[in-house]
């Protein structure tokens, strides 16, 4: 990759930022398409915030900024514009200048790059009975997108029970057609089972279901992203499960975010730099 007077910047808020892996798998991507564009990471503190969303678009060729943790409920009210998702989860992680309008056009794209995972790998939802364990943040995102393919019911667990209520009901207003409830985290009988929490980024986590209720032939999804499988994937594969990694969500994701910040990544050259993890 050569960086020069034509290339698209993308910037990546985060405070810390050390550990964040968008700009190798964005950069390493771009640069197997051949695309004129480059992601640098920014640290920013949240007292910063403010003023750095102020600066930011004078820098005419920025393409917009990836947020994460700890900005993206902050970054909401800095938007004059959010998407559908955005605006139900009360949560952005992508930002575009409308030069324009003057404004931030804000966007969530948790539940999107999850779904867009799924389909690369074959998967669909549509006509399924989910149970998605977790209503935080990404969950909440990845429970609309979820919704949204029309699956036959969408189940959701969440150890306060008042969360998981409260995401269904936003998203039965938002989407009445569709068979929504909350549940316990009994996998028998589901088609598909999402770990939407953060257990499985150790080894001693326990899973989120009881990994002896789960049905041979059930596909089994994560969002957490880490070398080989969580203890989640690695009872259902001996259940007999067919297991989703969270590389998958993250490789979705970065595809759709790119394309919100108008640089047009296709999936194919999204670089793998997790490894196939047995798939």
């Amino acid at each position: 990759m050569q960086i020069d007077g034509n290339t698209q910047l993308v910037g990546i808020v985060a405070a810390p930022i050390a550990h964040v892996r968008t700009p190798q798998l964005f950069n390493a991507s771009v640069a197997r398409q051949g695309l004129n564009a480059v992601c640098v990471p920014f640290h920013v503190d949240a007292a910063q915030l403010p003023a750095f969303l102020a600066g930011a678009p004078a820098a005419q060729n920025l393409q917009g900024l990836v947020v994460t943790i700890p900005h993206k409920e902050t970054v909401v009210a800095a938007c004059g514009e959010l998407t559908d998702t955005a605006r139900l989860v009360g949560s952005v992680n992508a930002m575009r200048f409308n030069r324009e309008k003057g404004i931030w056009t804000g966007g969530n794209f948790d539940g999107d790059g999850f779904v867009a995972g799924l389909r690369e790998r074959g998967h669909s939802l549509a006509g399924k009975r989910v149970l998605q364990l977790g209503a935080g943040g990404a969950g909440k995102s990845m429970a609309y997108a979820i919704a949204r393919e029309n699956p036959a019911e969408l189940v959701i667990y969440n150890r306060s029970a008042g969360k998981a209520a409260e995401l269904v009901a936003s998203l039965k207003a938002a989407l009445p057609s569709v068979s929504i409830r909350v549940g316990d985290d009994n996998p028998a009988g589901f088609d598909v089972v999402v770990n939407a929490t953060a257990l499985g980024l150790r080894d001693t986590d326990a899973t989120p279901v009881p990994a002896q209720q789960l049905d041979a032939g059930t596909l089994v999804c994560e969002a957490v992203v880490r070398d080989g499988d969580t203890p989640l994937l690695k009872a259902a594969r001996e259940r007999g499960c067919t297991v989703h990694h969270g590389q998958w969500m993250l490789y979705g994701q970065i595809v759709e975010i790119a394309r919100f910040l108008g640089v047009p990544l296709a999936p194919e050259f999204v670089e793998r730099i997790l490894g196939p993890d047995g798939e």
